[in-house]
Parts: structure tokens; sequence; C-alpha cells
């Protein structure tokens, strides 16, 4: 089953044989209503077995409904998210925030419309000078398209920019696909190792990763789609061959997308700019 998340891929692994070289934790934020599993690859047999790179892999998943669902407190949940952040990758002064996907597409545009919340700040702590910015930290964001959009990948767009800027951290946000229904829109995933950007559904472009950037890269994501077989599989039944590899995604992804995005970037904004209440960053985002 094609998948982004470790957490399922290495279920699949676990279940065909012995695994070794990974380090898995598990544990409940009951405020936030998440189950949190930590992942880390440790040896290159278990990153060969698994199919992800050596890192760690934070997935956060609501023990009910989606990450969407009004029942919980967004600020709870955004809260969360963004100690889960901090906790993984200490978070430095200069990041750059590079939402990725593609607008036009609803189940690819959890990156942009992340993007378009995230708190920029570089231009104010340079040009600003008689403003007191010590509370912001230096924040750069990217929404860089598609390669059918712009005809470049956006691996070499975001490449270009850490030339320019010198980030201390690249974090990337993206759309995902799962390999279980009850992980599509309730999951959260969280790495160190970066992301290759539509590996999920066998579109995978040039990977954005400390390797690749030169710079300490993160990603974050939410599974929006998952694999047709998936369904099939969930019913008992089998697919004809003219539906497979068709993607699916659920009926009310505008507003996951939506809402989601809304927590994701909430998260990174509380992380980014820890002195800063959710009540000050909205008043300033919005």
């Amino acid at each position: 089953m094609r998948t982004d998340l470790a957490m399922e891929a290495e279920q699949q692994a676990r279940a065909s044989g012995e695994l070794k070289g990974v380090i898995k934790q598990e544990r409940t934020v009951r405020s936030a209503g998440f189950e949190i599993t930590e992942i880390e690859i440790t040896t290159p047999d278990a990153a060969g077995l698994i199919g992800k790179p050596m890192g760690k892999y934070v997935t956060v998943k609501c023990s009910s409904g989606r990450l969407s669902d009004l029942l919980f407190d967004m600020s709870d949940r955004a809260e969360c998210i963004a100690g889960e952040l901090t906790r993984l990758a200490p978070l430095p002064c200069s990041t750059l925030v590079v939402g990725l996907g593609s607008r036009k597409i609803t189940p690819d545009s959890l990156g942009p419309q992340a993007a378009d919340s995230i708190l920029a700040t570089r231009h104010i702590k340079r040009l600003a000078l008689d403003l007191d910015t010590s509370s912001l930290s230096e924040v750069s964001v990217i929404a860089p398209g598609v390669m059918a959009q712009t005809g470049v990948e956006a691996a070499g767009i975001v490449k270009a920019l850490c030339r320019e800027l010198k980030p201390e951290l690249v974090l990337v946000i993206d759309a995902l696909a799962c390999s279980e229904l009850s992980h599509l829109g309730s999951t959260v995933q969280l790495c160190t190792t970066g992301i290759s950007p539509g590996s999920g559904v066998e579109n995978a472009r040039a990977e954005l990763s400390s390797e690749t950037l030169g710079v300490p890269t993160c990603a974050i994501g939410i599974p929006t789609v998952t694999d047709c077989s998936v369904i099939a599989e969930a019913a008992g039944g089998s697919l004809l061959p003219e539906h497979r590899g068709m993607i699916v995604t659920p009926k009310d992804i505008d507003e996951l997308i939506s809402r989601s995005s809304a927590v994701i970037a909430a998260a990174i904004n509380r992380a980014l700019h820890p002195s800063l209440t959710q009540e000050e960053l909205a008043l300033l985002i919005n």
C-alpha cells in the first residue's frame, strides 16, 4: 500500500518479519484528543525495509474524528502540534517556511493555504529598525507552486532561496497520502527527513531535504488522499483493472483543507514565535 506515513510503513514492515533498528514510543495528550507515536529509524537496514530515510518521525493522530473536528478547541490542538515541532527540532532564529502543492487541486492545496497564514517577519526585522522586534523570529514564507504551473522543480526554487536567504532551518508543509482510512484527515506527520513531493501517489518530484538543500529540513503534513485499493480492501472487494491507480479524497475535502491548514499554520506560528500568544498571532496575521 502506498503511503507517506512512517507509522503505516513501519507497521507494514513489521508485519512481514522482525524489524530491528527502530525506536518506537507512544503517548496520549488528552486535552487535545491526540494519540502520539514517535518513530526513530536508526539503521540503514531498517530504513530500507520501511522505505523511509533514517531520522525521526512524529505522528499526531486524533483519538476520534478528524483534525478539523470542531468538538475540540483548535487552539489546544495547535498548541500541542507546536510543542511536538519544537521537541522534534529546536527552532532557530531564521526559518524558511515552504508551502508545497497546487492551489488549483483542493487535496493538494494544504501547503499553499497554510503558507497564507504564516507570519512572515524577515522584512520587518530588517527594515523596521525603529521597532523592537526582538520577540519575533526571522521567518520567510513561499508557496512555489508545482512544476506543471511554473516549469521549475519546487526543490530548485527553494534551493535558490536558501542560497539567497541563508536560513538556519527549512520547514516544508505538504499534503500526504495514507494507506489506512482512519488516518485520512485525522493525522499530522512531522519529521526531520524532509519530503519527496508526490511520492505517496507515485508522482515523486525532486526531494527537499537537508542533503539536497544544504540546510536542516523538517516537514509537516496531513494525509488528504488514499489509493482506491484501500477503499476496495476495506469493503472486502477488488478493483476493476480500469480503476487501479485511482486516488480518492473525502467529499468534505474543502472544509478539511481549510480548517486543517489553519491549525497547521497556527501551530507553526506558535512554535516560531513562542513569546507571542495565539491571540496576538491571530491579530498580526489578520
